[in-house]
Protein backbone atom coordinates (compact mmCIF):
# COMPACT_ATOMS: atom_id res chain seq x y z
CA UNK A 1 0.00 0.00 0.00
CA UNK A 2 3.05 2.25 -0.07
CA UNK A 3 2.91 5.36 2.00
CA UNK A 4 -0.82 5.75 2.39
CA UNK A 5 -1.06 9.13 0.71
CA UNK A 6 0.59 12.25 -0.66
CA UNK A 7 0.65 15.77 0.67
CA UNK A 8 -1.62 17.63 -1.75
CA UNK A 9 -4.53 16.79 -3.99
CA UNK A 10 -7.76 18.07 -5.39
CA UNK A 11 -10.99 17.55 -3.50
CA UNK A 12 -13.02 14.66 -4.84
CA UNK A 13 -16.55 15.39 -6.08
CA UNK A 14 -16.71 18.57 -4.04
CA UNK A 15 -16.16 16.62 -0.80
CA UNK A 16 -14.35 18.36 2.01
CA UNK A 17 -10.59 18.02 1.58
CA UNK A 18 -8.95 15.40 3.80
CA UNK A 19 -6.68 17.11 6.32
CA UNK A 20 -3.95 15.60 8.49
CA UNK A 21 -1.34 16.62 11.07
CA UNK A 22 2.00 16.69 9.26
CA UNK A 23 5.37 16.54 11.00
CA UNK A 24 7.44 19.02 8.96
CA UNK A 25 10.49 19.48 11.18
CA UNK A 26 11.68 19.53 14.79
CA UNK A 27 8.78 20.79 16.94
CA UNK A 28 6.83 21.67 13.79
CA UNK A 29 3.39 20.16 13.21
CA UNK A 30 0.98 21.59 10.66
CA UNK A 31 -2.52 20.59 9.57
CA UNK A 32 -2.36 20.26 5.78
CA UNK A 33 -4.20 18.41 2.99
CA UNK A 34 -3.57 14.65 2.80
CA UNK A 35 -4.47 12.88 -0.43
CA UNK A 36 -5.58 9.30 0.18
CA UNK A 37 -4.63 6.41 -2.09
CA UNK A 38 -7.41 4.77 -4.13
CA UNK A 39 -9.53 2.25 -2.24
CA UNK A 40 -8.35 -1.29 -3.00
CA UNK A 41 -10.80 -4.23 -3.08
CA UNK A 42 -9.76 -5.34 0.43
CA UNK A 43 -9.47 -1.83 1.92
CA UNK A 44 -11.78 0.43 3.87
CA UNK A 45 -11.91 4.20 4.18
CA UNK A 46 -12.25 5.22 7.82
CA UNK A 47 -13.25 8.57 9.31
CA UNK A 48 -10.91 8.97 12.29
CA UNK A 49 -12.73 9.81 15.53
CA UNK A 50 -10.21 9.13 18.34
CA UNK A 51 -6.42 9.29 18.06
CA UNK A 52 -4.06 9.01 21.04
CA UNK A 53 -0.56 10.45 21.38
CA UNK A 54 2.20 7.89 22.00
CA UNK A 55 5.67 8.52 23.40
CA UNK A 56 7.10 7.65 19.97
CA UNK A 57 5.03 10.46 18.38
CA UNK A 58 6.60 12.91 20.85
CA UNK A 59 10.08 11.50 20.09
CA UNK A 60 9.56 12.11 16.38
CA UNK A 61 8.33 15.65 17.05
CA UNK A 62 11.28 16.53 19.30
CA UNK A 63 14.10 14.77 17.43
CA UNK A 64 12.72 13.49 14.08
CA UNK A 65 13.78 10.00 15.10
CA UNK A 66 12.82 7.08 17.33
CA UNK A 67 15.39 4.31 17.76
CA UNK A 68 16.62 3.55 14.22
CA UNK A 69 13.64 5.15 12.45
CA UNK A 70 14.43 8.62 11.06
CA UNK A 71 11.99 11.13 9.55
CA UNK A 72 13.58 12.39 6.32
CA UNK A 73 10.54 13.98 4.65
CA UNK A 74 7.18 15.35 5.85
CA UNK A 75 5.10 12.65 7.55
CA UNK A 76 1.56 12.41 8.92
CA UNK A 77 1.78 11.52 12.62
CA UNK A 78 -0.34 9.28 14.88
CA UNK A 79 -1.05 5.55 15.16
CA UNK A 80 -3.30 4.88 18.17
CA UNK A 81 -6.70 5.20 16.55
CA UNK A 82 -10.34 4.28 16.06
CA UNK A 83 -13.01 5.58 13.74
CA UNK A 84 -16.12 4.94 11.67
CA UNK A 85 -16.16 3.12 8.32
CA UNK A 86 -17.10 5.46 5.45
CA UNK A 87 -16.56 3.18 2.45
CA UNK A 88 -15.62 -0.46 1.89
CA UNK A 89 -13.73 -2.12 -0.96
CA UNK A 90 -15.50 -4.48 -3.35
CA UNK A 91 -14.21 -7.65 -1.64
CA UNK A 92 -14.86 -6.57 1.96
CA UNK A 93 -17.64 -8.69 3.45
CA UNK A 94 -17.36 -8.31 7.25
CA UNK A 95 -17.57 -4.52 7.57
CA UNK A 96 -20.16 -1.93 6.51
CA UNK A 97 -20.24 1.87 6.36
CA UNK A 98 -21.19 3.13 9.80
CA UNK A 99 -19.34 0.38 11.69
CA UNK A 100 -17.13 1.64 14.53
CA UNK A 101 -13.66 0.08 14.36
CA UNK A 102 -10.27 0.03 16.10
CA UNK A 103 -7.33 0.00 13.70
CA UNK A 104 -4.24 -2.16 14.07
CA UNK A 105 -1.60 0.17 12.60
CA UNK A 106 0.92 -2.26 11.07
CA UNK A 107 0.60 -3.80 7.60
CA UNK A 108 2.96 -6.78 7.24
CA UNK A 109 3.93 -8.46 3.95
CA UNK A 110 2.42 -11.92 4.73
CA UNK A 111 5.07 -13.46 2.45
CA UNK A 112 8.26 -13.63 4.55
CA UNK A 113 9.10 -16.52 6.87
CA UNK A 114 8.33 -14.48 10.00
CA UNK A 115 4.86 -13.63 8.71
CA UNK A 116 4.28 -17.27 7.74
CA UNK A 117 5.30 -18.33 11.27
CA UNK A 118 2.70 -15.93 12.65
CA UNK A 119 5.29 -13.54 14.07
CA UNK A 120 4.23 -10.80 11.71
CA UNK A 121 5.20 -8.04 14.17
CA UNK A 122 8.83 -8.81 13.23
CA UNK A 123 8.21 -8.53 9.46
CA UNK A 124 11.12 -6.64 7.85
CA UNK A 125 8.73 -5.03 5.36
CA UNK A 126 6.23 -3.84 7.96
CA UNK A 127 4.39 -0.65 6.96
CA UNK A 128 3.35 0.92 10.25
CA UNK A 129 1.37 4.13 10.75
CA UNK A 130 3.72 7.07 11.46
CA UNK A 131 6.91 5.03 11.31
CA UNK A 132 8.91 6.73 8.55
CA UNK A 133 8.40 6.82 5.66
CA UNK A 134 4.81 5.56 6.20
CA UNK A 135 2.13 8.14 6.99
CA UNK A 136 0.07 7.93 10.18
CA UNK A 137 -3.55 8.37 11.15
CA UNK A 138 -4.01 11.79 12.78
CA UNK A 139 -6.23 12.79 9.87
CA UNK A 140 -9.89 13.22 8.99
CA UNK A 141 -9.77 9.96 7.02
CA UNK A 142 -7.39 7.10 6.25
CA UNK A 143 -7.44 4.08 3.94
CA UNK A 144 -6.49 0.81 5.65
CA UNK A 145 -6.78 -2.96 5.02
CA UNK A 146 -10.16 -4.21 6.24
CA UNK A 147 -8.58 -7.20 8.03
CA UNK A 148 -6.74 -4.76 10.32
CA UNK A 149 -9.98 -3.00 11.34
CA UNK A 150 -11.75 -4.57 14.29
CA UNK A 151 -15.40 -3.87 15.03
CA UNK A 152 -16.01 -2.35 18.44
CA UNK A 153 -18.48 -4.04 20.82
CA UNK A 154 -21.49 -1.82 21.51
CA UNK A 155 -20.36 -0.94 25.03
CA UNK A 156 -16.81 0.05 23.97
CA UNK A 157 -16.27 3.71 23.02
CA UNK A 158 -14.13 5.01 20.16
CA UNK A 159 -11.61 6.37 22.67
CA UNK A 160 -11.34 2.93 24.27
CA UNK A 161 -10.95 1.50 20.76
CA UNK A 162 -7.93 3.76 20.21
CA UNK A 163 -6.51 2.56 23.54
CA UNK A 164 -6.34 -1.00 22.15
CA UNK A 165 -3.02 -0.01 20.57
CA UNK A 166 -1.06 0.73 23.78
CA UNK A 167 -2.98 -2.00 25.61
CA UNK A 168 -1.81 -4.45 22.92
CA UNK A 169 1.79 -3.88 24.01
CA UNK A 170 0.91 -5.01 27.54
CA UNK A 171 -1.13 -7.98 26.28
CA UNK A 172 1.68 -9.13 23.96
CA UNK A 173 4.24 -8.77 26.79
CA UNK A 174 2.06 -10.89 29.11
CA UNK A 175 1.74 -13.57 26.43
CA UNK A 176 5.51 -13.56 25.80
CA UNK A 177 6.17 -14.00 29.53
CA UNK A 178 3.35 -16.57 30.03
CA UNK A 179 1.68 -14.57 32.80
CA UNK A 180 -1.07 -16.50 34.60
CA UNK A 181 -2.77 -17.00 37.98
CA UNK A 182 0.49 -18.16 39.59
CA UNK A 183 2.68 -15.31 38.29
CA UNK A 184 3.71 -12.57 40.71
CA UNK A 185 4.58 -9.56 38.60
CA UNK A 186 6.91 -6.58 39.03
CA UNK A 187 6.48 -3.61 36.67
CA UNK A 188 9.31 -1.09 36.28
CA UNK A 189 7.86 2.26 35.22
CA UNK A 190 4.36 3.66 35.77
CA UNK A 191 4.04 5.55 32.48
CA UNK A 192 1.29 4.67 29.98
CA UNK A 193 2.92 1.38 28.90
CA UNK A 194 3.76 0.35 32.47
CA UNK A 195 0.16 1.01 33.48
CA UNK A 196 -1.41 -0.93 30.58
CA UNK A 197 1.04 -3.80 31.23
CA UNK A 198 -0.11 -3.83 34.85
CA UNK A 199 -3.79 -3.90 33.75
CA UNK A 200 -3.05 -6.68 31.24
CA UNK A 201 -1.15 -8.74 33.84
CA UNK A 202 -4.12 -8.50 36.18
CA UNK A 203 -6.52 -9.54 33.40
CA UNK A 204 -4.24 -12.53 32.68
CA UNK A 205 -4.68 -13.57 36.31
CA UNK A 206 -1.54 -12.28 38.06
CA UNK A 207 -2.38 -12.46 41.80
CA UNK A 208 0.14 -9.88 43.01
CA UNK A 209 1.57 -6.88 41.16
CA UNK A 210 4.17 -4.41 42.45
CA UNK A 211 4.94 -1.31 40.38
CA UNK A 212 8.04 0.87 40.68
CA UNK A 213 8.66 4.46 39.53
CA UNK A 214 10.57 7.64 40.41
CA UNK A 215 7.42 9.78 40.33
CA UNK A 216 4.92 10.02 43.20
CA UNK A 217 1.99 11.07 41.01
CA UNK A 218 2.39 8.16 38.60
CA UNK A 219 2.70 5.75 41.51
CA UNK A 220 -0.54 7.09 43.01
CA UNK A 221 -2.27 6.52 39.65
CA UNK A 222 -0.89 2.95 39.58
CA UNK A 223 -2.26 2.34 43.09
CA UNK A 224 -5.67 3.70 42.06
CA UNK A 225 -5.64 1.38 39.04
CA UNK A 226 -5.10 -1.66 41.25
CA UNK A 227 -1.39 -2.16 41.96
CA UNK A 228 -1.01 -4.21 45.17
CA UNK A 229 2.07 -2.26 46.25
CA UNK A 230 4.06 0.69 44.93
CA UNK A 231 7.77 1.35 45.47
CA UNK A 232 9.38 4.73 44.87
CA UNK A 233 12.95 4.46 43.58
CA UNK A 234 15.75 6.84 42.65
CA UNK A 235 17.58 7.34 39.36
CA UNK A 236 20.88 6.47 41.05
CA UNK A 237 22.40 3.16 39.86
CA UNK A 238 24.12 2.79 43.27
CA UNK A 239 20.72 2.19 44.90
CA UNK A 240 19.86 -1.00 42.96
CA UNK A 241 20.76 -3.48 45.74
CA UNK A 242 18.79 -1.78 48.51
CA UNK A 243 15.85 -1.10 46.18
CA UNK A 244 15.74 -4.80 45.24
CA UNK A 245 15.33 -5.51 48.98
CA UNK A 246 12.45 -2.98 49.17
CA UNK A 247 10.81 -4.65 46.16
CA UNK A 248 11.10 -8.11 47.75
CA UNK A 249 9.55 -6.74 50.94
CA UNK A 250 6.68 -5.19 48.95
CA UNK A 251 6.09 -8.38 46.95
CA UNK A 252 6.22 -10.60 50.04
CA UNK A 253 7.29 -13.52 47.84
CA UNK A 254 9.52 -14.16 44.81
CA UNK A 255 9.16 -12.01 41.67
CA UNK A 256 8.27 -14.46 38.90
CA UNK A 257 8.18 -11.98 36.01
CA UNK A 258 9.47 -8.43 35.76
CA UNK A 259 8.37 -6.13 32.96
CA UNK A 260 10.85 -3.31 32.36
CA UNK A 261 8.61 -0.70 30.76
CA UNK A 262 11.28 2.02 30.85
CA UNK A 263 14.34 0.33 29.39
CA UNK A 264 17.20 2.12 31.14
CA UNK A 265 20.44 0.83 32.70
CA UNK A 266 19.00 1.35 36.17
CA UNK A 267 15.58 -0.22 35.54
CA UNK A 268 17.03 -3.26 33.78
CA UNK A 269 19.68 -3.72 36.48
CA UNK A 270 16.95 -3.60 39.13
CA UNK A 271 14.77 -6.00 37.15
CA UNK A 272 17.58 -8.56 36.80
CA UNK A 273 18.49 -8.25 40.50
CA UNK A 274 14.92 -8.40 41.85
CA UNK A 275 13.63 -11.33 39.78
CA UNK A 276 13.75 -14.74 41.48
CA UNK A 277 16.03 -17.56 40.26
CA UNK A 278 14.36 -19.20 37.26
CA UNK A 279 12.19 -16.13 36.65
CA UNK A 280 11.82 -13.93 33.60
CA UNK A 281 12.63 -10.33 32.74
CA UNK A 282 10.68 -8.93 29.83
CA UNK A 283 12.20 -5.81 28.22
CA UNK A 284 9.28 -3.71 26.94
CA UNK A 285 10.58 -0.13 27.12
CA UNK A 286 13.37 1.10 24.88
CA UNK A 287 14.90 4.00 26.81
CA UNK A 288 18.56 3.16 26.21
CA UNK A 289 19.84 1.60 23.01
CA UNK A 290 22.85 0.10 24.80
CA UNK A 291 23.01 -0.88 28.46
CA UNK A 292 25.55 -2.06 30.99
CA UNK A 293 23.70 -4.52 33.23
CA UNK A 294 24.63 -7.37 35.64
CA UNK A 295 23.83 -10.11 33.15
CA UNK A 296 26.24 -12.77 34.44
CA UNK A 297 24.81 -13.03 37.97
CA UNK A 298 21.30 -13.11 36.46
CA UNK A 299 22.35 -15.86 34.03
CA UNK A 300 23.82 -17.83 36.94
CA UNK A 301 20.34 -17.73 38.50
CA UNK A 302 18.82 -18.78 35.13
CA UNK A 303 16.81 -15.58 34.75
CA UNK A 304 15.49 -15.47 31.19
CA UNK A 305 15.54 -12.16 29.30
CA UNK A 306 12.66 -11.81 26.84
CA UNK A 307 12.39 -9.19 24.10
CA UNK A 308 9.12 -7.56 23.11
CA UNK A 309 8.40 -5.63 19.92
CA UNK A 310 4.93 -4.17 19.44
CA UNK A 311 2.33 -6.97 19.30
CA UNK A 312 0.57 -9.56 17.15
CA UNK A 313 -3.02 -10.82 17.09
CA UNK A 314 -3.97 -8.79 20.15
CA UNK A 315 -6.97 -6.67 19.08
CA UNK A 316 -9.69 -9.33 19.55
CA UNK A 317 -8.48 -10.08 23.10
CA UNK A 318 -8.09 -6.37 23.97
CA UNK A 319 -11.64 -5.69 22.80
CA UNK A 320 -12.93 -8.65 24.80
CA UNK A 321 -11.14 -7.40 27.94
CA UNK A 322 -12.74 -3.96 27.41
CA UNK A 323 -16.19 -5.39 26.59
CA UNK A 324 -16.24 -7.65 29.66
CA UNK A 325 -14.91 -4.97 32.00
CA UNK A 326 -11.84 -7.06 32.89
CA UNK A 327 -9.80 -4.00 31.89
CA UNK A 328 -10.86 -0.35 32.22
CA UNK A 329 -8.62 2.00 30.24
CA UNK A 330 -10.83 5.06 30.65
CA UNK A 331 -8.95 6.44 33.71
CA UNK A 332 -5.74 6.55 31.65
CA UNK A 333 -7.20 9.19 29.30
CA UNK A 334 -6.37 12.39 31.17
CA UNK A 335 -6.50 15.09 28.48
CA UNK A 336 -8.65 15.63 25.38
CA UNK A 337 -8.22 17.95 22.41
CA UNK A 338 -9.99 18.73 19.14
CA UNK A 339 -8.39 18.76 15.70
CA UNK A 340 -7.34 22.37 15.09
CA UNK A 341 -3.82 23.73 14.54
CA UNK A 342 -3.76 25.29 18.03
CA UNK A 343 -5.11 22.19 19.75
CA UNK A 344 -2.72 19.82 17.94
CA UNK A 345 0.24 21.91 19.13
CA UNK A 346 -1.13 22.19 22.66
CA UNK A 347 -1.89 18.46 22.85
CA UNK A 348 1.67 17.49 21.92
CA UNK A 349 3.11 20.02 24.38
CA UNK A 350 0.85 18.57 27.10
CA UNK A 351 1.97 15.01 26.31
CA UNK A 352 5.66 15.99 26.17
CA UNK A 353 5.47 17.81 29.52
CA UNK A 354 4.32 14.67 31.30
CA UNK A 355 3.29 15.68 34.79
CA UNK A 356 -0.37 14.75 35.24
CA UNK A 357 -0.76 13.77 31.57
CA UNK A 358 -0.96 10.03 30.99
CA UNK A 359 -2.83 9.54 27.71
CA UNK A 360 -3.63 12.58 25.58
CA UNK A 361 -6.46 11.93 23.12
CA UNK A 362 -7.74 13.77 20.05
CA UNK A 363 -11.48 13.73 19.35
CA UNK A 364 -12.00 14.39 15.64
Amino acid sequence: MGKGGMSHGETKDGQQENMAAWLLGVNTLKIQPFKLPPLGPHDVRVAMKAVGICGSDVHYLKTLRCADFVVKEPMVIGHECAGIIEEVGSEVKHLLPGDRVALEPGISCWRCNLCKEGRYNLCPDMKFFATPPVHGSLANQVVHPADLCFKLPENVSLEEGAMCEPLSVGVHACRRANVGPETNVLVMGAGPIGLVTMLAARAFGAPRIVIVDVDDYRLSVAKDLGADEIVKVSTNIQDVSEEAVLIHKAMGTGVDVTFDCAGFNKTMSTALSATRPGGKVCLVGMGHNEMTVPLTPAAAREVDVIGVFRYKNTWPLCLEFLRSGKIDVKPLITHRFGFTQEEVEEAFETSARGGSAIKVMFNL
